[in-house]
């Protein structure tokens, strides 16, 4: 299933029809590849990747919240002596990305803090077209960035789709409108938290976004940009709505949740799907 649907990379794309100006894009397979793929880690170390948490400079991975178990990246807080205290962290691949597809699998561990805000359990994500974390400010509590947000079941039997869009600090457009939430639920199903998902990002800079979740395509939206709010206390020369977001950076998310990441692998396309 995830062959037929993902293997595009030299992008012969039948656009079947379109409704409300958004082209529903039937992808077509193709043996040549636009580029390799690349592993975002080497399994070891943290080399290659950029800290940044709020309360602390650029760099400083605070109470060792990103460090590497048995080959897996994990989100640990262990060593958060003093609580959480609003300390929304983020840990960046070393370059920016425009058109890409990105692969991963994660899970949730049983590690929460009782002092993150509610909404944080059983809840991270991946950041893309993110500002350079050089330039989010110490205070600063999300990038200006678009998310793959990752969630699991939070009460049993009640529905809680993963593979769901969030905006801080941006807009996208969903079926053919800017969209006003902050957050776009997907179609996925519902996971349970100790289960290792497989997650897909493909992106066509400013254009069209695709999330999958174990091979299935559960959300599609367009034009990421510059925009609306959430985002709090950053340089007010970075954040200029409207303007288009054709590329940026790729962080993991870490926001009082336990989360353990592995299999990162990016390929970058390079070519790019047309809206019109």
């Amino acid at each position: 299933m995830i062959k037929k649907v993902l293997q595009f990379f030299s992008l012969a794309l039948v656009f079947a029809a379109c409704t409300q100006n958004k082209a529903e894009v039937s992808i077509v397979d193709s043996e040549n590849q636009d580029s390799e793929w690349i592993s975002m880690f080497n399994g070891e170390n943290l080399d290659g990747w950029i800290p940044k948490i709020q309360h602390h400079e650029t760099g400083e991975n605070y109470a060792n919240t990103f460090r590497v178990v048995d080959g897996i990246i994990e989100v640990n807080y262990d060593d958060y002596n003093e609580g959480f205290d609003d300390r929304y962290g983020h840990l960046f691949y070393e370059k920016p990305y425009s058109s890409f597809h990105m692969t991963w699998e994660y899970r949730f561990t049983d590690q929460w803090l009782e002092d993150a805000a509610s909404y944080t359990y059983r809840n991270s994500g991946v950041m893309f077209h993110s500002q350079d974390p050089n330039t989010i400010l110490k205070e600063q509590d999300w990038p200006i960035s678009v998310e793959w947000q990752m969630l699991a079941e939070e009460k049993e039997g009640v529905a809680r789709p993963t593979g769901n869009m969030c905006s801080p600090g941006t807009d996208v457009f969903f079926d053919g409108e800017k969209d006003p939430r902050h957050c776009i639920n997907s179609t996925s199903e519902t996971y349970k938290w100790d289960e290792w998902v497989r997650a897909d990002l493909i992106v066509f800079a400013d254009s069209l976004v695709i999330h999958l979740v174990n091979g299935d395509t559960v959300l599609r939206y367009t034009k990421p940009q510059i925009g609306g709010g959430t985002a709090n206390r950053f340089d007010p020369t970075i954040k200029i709505d409207g303007k288009p977001l054709t590329e940026g950076f790729i962080g993991l998310q870490s926001e009082g949740q336990g989360v353990l990441f592995r299999d990162l692998r990016i390929k970058e396309l390079l070519k790019q799907v047309p809206l019109d």
